[in-house]
């Protein structure tokens, strides 16, 4: 049996020069000494080799399909993380008393790998994502993984799941890196033990209207996040509290909700899972990021492409008033893209939005797309290869 130190040894060795597929070789390697609650992996399954999972490409929306592996990595004590290692998708064990659990410390991120024509399978900008996730971590008292290990797991967790990868057109791999204190607590505090892991799921479009216009509702009931909290991070605990009203807003037929600031009640800030940015007289607009509206990556890359394309973007408060007169709205997110708004309603006044191939939203998207799908040069370096 190869013992744990020479396949410890040997994964960082493929880490520092190999391709991929060797890294992956290695860390199956390392994965054979089983880690608690897991399945190992000692060798990738045939079916990892197929092209294509059996799947209705033409159907996916954006719900859970279990893929094949996902990457899973330790840190105790303050320490750096332990090199990872791929496992069969499956649940994992976790103590009644994990920090996550009792007092929600835990961060995620998103990123999707997209197959190209010509066969390329790549990632979007996954370094920007290991940043976000160092500042959440900081903030949520949790040792992070480096930003080479992050982007290195991701691409592991992409090219093990790759027949999962939807066809040219078909939608993405959406990649869910997660960062929690699984170790055991009962007074409030750090726990003493963190773990990083990454899942993945093929998906489609995020809002079950696909392309179609948004129709978002303005609650000045709920708040998403408020001063001195933990808005700008991705911190688990700001999603399932807009659930309820995220939840009201469905029922009552809207797409999504957009959130006004806490204090004033005056002032839009995200919708439940995205930016907002609003067009007024070819001017683009998107609330500043203040420490309660998530940096996204998505909305960082759309603010470069429009400078390039010429437009004057600003970053500045944003009055609900300015937004009932604007002529588009959009919102931008990993998982959404970039999502034209058809309509706001707002204290019982709705306002439509002008739509169509000439909006400067579909001029944005165009570019975005044609960027990962390299019909477009990335001269930006936005685009990692991970074959």
């Amino acid at each position: 049996m190869i013992s744990r130190r020479a396949c410890f040894r040997n994964l960082i060795q493929s880490l520092r020069t190999g391709s991929t597929a060797s890294k992956l070789r290695s860390s199956n390697c390392y994965a054979s000494r089983t880690a608690p609650s897991l399945q190992p992996v000692v060798e990738l399954s045939p079916d990892s080799d197929d092209e294509y999972a059996d799947v209705d490409w033409d159907n996916l929306g954006f719900s859970l399909r279990p893929t094949d592996y996902m990457y899973i990595t330790k840190c105790s004590g303050g320490d750096s993380f332990e090199e990872g290692h791929l496992s069969r998708y499956g649940n994992i064990e976790l103590s009644p008393s994990a920090g996550v659990l009792n007092y929600g410390q835990g961060l995620f991120e998103g990123t999707k790998a997209y197959r190209r024509e010509n066969g390329r399978l790549c990632l979007f900008r996954p370094d920007q994502n290991a940043i976000r996730m160092q500042v959440g971590a900081e903030r949520m008292c949790m040792p992070s993984p480096s930003i080479h290990q992050f982007v290195e797991a991701v691409k592991q967790t992409a090219f093990a799941n790759k027949r999962w990868i939807p066809p040219p057109g078909k939608g993405s791999l959406y990649i869910r890196p997660l960062l929690m204190g699984s170790g055991p607590v009962l007074g409030l505090g750090p726990a003493p033990e963190c773990t990083f892991l990454i899942y993945a799921s093929p998906v489609g479009n995020y809002f079950k209207e696909g392309l179609a216009p948004l129709n978002l509702f303005i609650d000045d009931e709920y708040h998403r996040a408020t001063r001195g909290g933990a808005g700008g991070v991705k911190t688990i605990t700001n999603y399932s509290p807009v659930l309820k009203a995220l939840t009201r807003a469905k029922s009552r037929g809207f797409s999504d909700v957009l959130y006004l600031d806490s204090v004033y009640k005056k002032n839009i800030e995200e919708v439940s899972s995205c930016n907002v940015f609003i067009v007024k007289d070819n001017v683009i607009s998107t609330p500043a990021t203040g420490g309660t509206i998530l940096e996204g990556v998505t909305r960082k890359s759309i603010v470069d492409i429009a400078l390039d394309h010429g437009y004057q973007v600003k970053e500045q408060c944003i009055p609900v008033e300015e937004v009932m007169e604007a002529d588009e709205v959009f919102c931008t997110g990993t998982a959404v893209g970039v999502a034209a708004v058809g309509s706001i309603t707002y204290q019982g006044k709705r306002v439509e939005y002008k739509m169509g191939d000439q909006c400067v939203s579909r001029q944005l998207l165009s570019t975005y797309m044609g960027i990962q799908k390299g019909d477009i040069e990335d001269k930006k370096g936005w685009i990692l290869e991970i074959d």
